[in-house]
């Protein structure tokens, strides 16, 4: 039975984690959102070739984060037995491994760009969107040493680095957007390309400020001056790929069941695909930051794991489960409410706003269900169980979401919310399915006892 009682000191010591992750993750949304409503208020094709572009990019981009994660449960469960040297021989061994396979799924980004104008969108909104597109792509380099750095932090249990870090760069990538979308200071206005050049120095800025933390910093040093007098072995990187590409297909899986829902709705019109872009950045704002309850997860189970404490390890993740539902149902609240009006902050097209309106009522029911997949999730990621979340991330938005999401919004006629009803249905089966596994371990473990 739930006792406040009980699980308040789970909920104070997570939070102390996750605050600092969320504020890092709210502040990466918030330059998104910049993005859009600057670039919204350019023209509709012109947001309509941002969704698109983002709709392929993220595919890799979060794949690739995914990827990284990997690292964060392995260095905390060093971490909490102790085992300084080999926390540093893994952050050497996943720098090398991460750099390598940024750049291959780069140049893999790279080429799809070059087929953007043959997967049926409106013609109008290609010329904007490949831009934006390659040159994104291009900040994936800095990109895989600021993750490194980050999820290394993370699994020592140091959030506020990356987020004093990530405040800074995304305050940069604003101004920038300002300066470069519009024109100002004497520049000429490059619109949507503006956009993207602003995102690539403010992540080269995130590479460059956290390798200097890495080195300069009290916290991380010993580890970095460890990091240098230690090699690559074949043994250490086969350990840290076999945690992280389960992670990686995991987060592949979700990433590409949006994507798809984005070239979908695409496939209707600009307006339509428009109208899908306000909704899913809205829908990124909360995901994003609860990913930061999701990060303090996979830190204080992988930490309680470590230190051979079951029970504790069942309640800090079960108290991530709670605050993650009680964040995304506020969330939910605040979209139905103001529905109607969220939609003029990017555009004044009545159109999309009307489209956009009732997304937004959908993207708020399917809140719960993505704040208990994200956590439970994050929680098997600290057990390391990766293997079999994979498989049912497969299930969940292969087999369920996207031929729903086909089926309600073509076969059936409901248009770009059948699309989402889609998605709301592969996240709850998600749902049901993460949390019930990660439970029954945890029961499993406590059982041994």
């Amino acid at each position: 039975m739930y006792s406040l009682k009980k699980y308040l000191p789970f909920y104070k010591r997570n939070l102390k984690v996750a605050l600092p992750v969320m504020i890092t993750q709210a502040g990466q949304v918030v330059v998104q959102l910049a993005d859009n409503i600057m670039v919204g208020h350019v023209g509709t094709a012109e947001l309509a070739g941002v969704s698109f572009a983002n709709a392929i990019f993220l595919i890799g981009f979060i794949t690739l984060i995914g990827f990284s994660q990997g690292l964060t449960p392995l260095v905390g469960e060093s971490f909490a037995k102790g085992e300084h040297k080999k926390a540093s021989h893994l952050l050497r061994n996943s720098l090398m491994l991460n750099l390598c396979t940024y750049s291959a799924i780069g140049l893999l980004l790279m080429a799809i760009g070059f087929f953007m104008p043959h997967m049926g969108q409106d013609p109008q909104v290609i010329p904007f969107a490949q831009p934006y597109y390659f040159i994104t792509v291009a900040s994936l380099i800095p990109t895989s040493f600021f993750f490194t750095s980050r999820f290394f932090a993370e699994g020592i249990g140091d959030t506020k680095h990356a987020m004093w870090i990530t405040v800074t760069s995304n305050l940069l990538n604003i101004f920038l957007n300002w300066v470069l979308i519009f024109g100002h200071f004497g520049l000429p206005a490059l619109g949507v390309m503006g956009a993207a050049l602003a995102t690539l120095i403010a992540r080269i800025f995130c590479a460059v400020a956290f390798i200097r933390v890495i080195f300069h910093s009290e916290t991380f040093s010993s580890y970095a001056r460890m990091a240098l007098k230690e090699k690559a072995d074949k043994q250490t990187l086969i350990s840290i790929a076999r945690l992280s590409v389960p992670i990686a297909f995991s987060s592949m899986l979700e990433s590409t069941a949006f994507s798809f829902a984005a070239i979908m709705v695409g496939w209707m019109g600009k307006v339509e695909l428009a109208a899908h872009q306000i909704a899913n950045s809205l829908g990124q704002l909360s995901f994003m930051v609860a990913c930061g309850i999701g990060a303090a997860a996979t830190i204080r189970v992988s930490h309680q794991f470590g230190a051979g404490k079951p029970v504790d390890t069942l309640m800090a993740g079960k108290a991530s489960v709670h605050m993650g539902i009680f964040y995304m149902s506020s969330c939910a609240l605040l979209f139905i409410l103001l529905r109607n009006f969220l939609p003029y902050i990017y555009t004044s097209d009545p159109e999309v706003i009307a489209y956009a309106s009732r997304l937004i009522v959908v993207l708020s029911l399917y809140q719960i269900s993505d704040a208990v997949q994200l956590t439970s999730m994050a929680s098997l990621r600290g057990l390391k169980d990766t293997k079999r979340p994979m498989m049912y991330a497969a299930m969940s938005y292969y087999g369920i979401a996207i031929p729903a999401a086909y089926l309600l919004g073509f076969v059936f006629g409901v248009g770009p919310e059948g699309v989402w009803y889609g998605l709301l249905l592969g996240l709850t089966v998600a749902a049901v399915l993460f949390y019930t596994r990660f439970c029954r371990i945890c029961r499993s473990y406590i059982e041994k006892q």
